[in-house]
């Protein structure tokens, strides 16, 4: 199992901080993620993906990140607790539905 995954009271790890963000994700309670990969933030889309059948939530690969946004929009207008992610140039993309 990963360590983004374990629940051991008290248990220290070393994480980068795309890792921490997953891991803070699936302490919060992730239901549900759409990302659109893209460096800097490609490994929480592929951190996420790795990890979502062990921890409980879905994720989807989305085609930009407009679809990104609305896609997490959605699901969390339906009651989920919902994370996207994309570079900082993609934000431009999502302004609309944001």
């Amino acid at each position: 199992m990963s360590v983004l995954l374990e629940r051991e009271i008290g248990k220290k790890a070393l994480l980068m901080g795309n890792e921490a963000l997953v891991r803070g994700a699936y302490e919060a309670g992730l239901d549900y993620a759409s990302c659109y990969p893209g460096t800097p933030s490609s490994e929480v889309s592929n951190l996420l993906y790795e990890l979502q059948g062990a921890g409980g939530f879905r994720m989807d690969f989305a085609t930009n990140e407009k679809v990104a946004m609305e896609a997490v929009a959605g699901a969390s207008m339906g009651g989920l607790n919902c994370l996207t992610a994309m570079k900082h140039v993609g934000l431009n993309v999502a302004s609309d539905p944001l």
